[in-house]
């Protein structure tokens, strides 16, 4: 029988999700900071490349971000937001929407673990 590797798939995003909702605390902390630059984290899938994890694909675009690393980086300022006089490159707008995502994503890697969790109960019991 092959492991279930669905937790630890759910836990690794979940900690990812948590990396990155501080990062954009932090931008929107520091939105009226001079010379701030807006950072943000890498894609969840470089954190699959870096574990050995592999997602299946049924498509050959899926999944076509290679070589990236799990870090915090240092994101390029956005048409419409640029730099401001004092060099801050937030943009409130940006940032509130990738709290958003955080937080949706958030709430669906708990629903799924919730699922699996109820469904892998109702096997053992019955």
């Amino acid at each position: 029988m092959q492991p279930i590797q669905l937790f630890e798939l759910a836990s690794k995003q979940a900690e990812w999700l948590s990396v990155r909702q501080g990062v954009v605390a932090g931008n929107i902390a520091n939105v009226n900071t001079p010379a701030y630059r807006s950072k943000d984290v890498t894609p969840f899938e470089s954190v699959l490349e870096n574990t050995g994890i592999r997602m299946a694909a049924t498509n050959p675009a899926h999944f076509t971000e290679p070589g990236m690393t799990n870090e915090v980086l240092e994101t390029k300022p956005i048409d419409g937001v640029g730099v401001q006089e004092s060099g801050n490159t937030v943009g409130l707008a940006e940032e509130l929407m990738k709290q958003g995502q955080v937080k949706r994503e958030f709430e669906l890697n708990a629903g799924l673990v919730k699922a699996f969790h109820r469904m892998m109960l109702m096997t053992v019991k019955g």
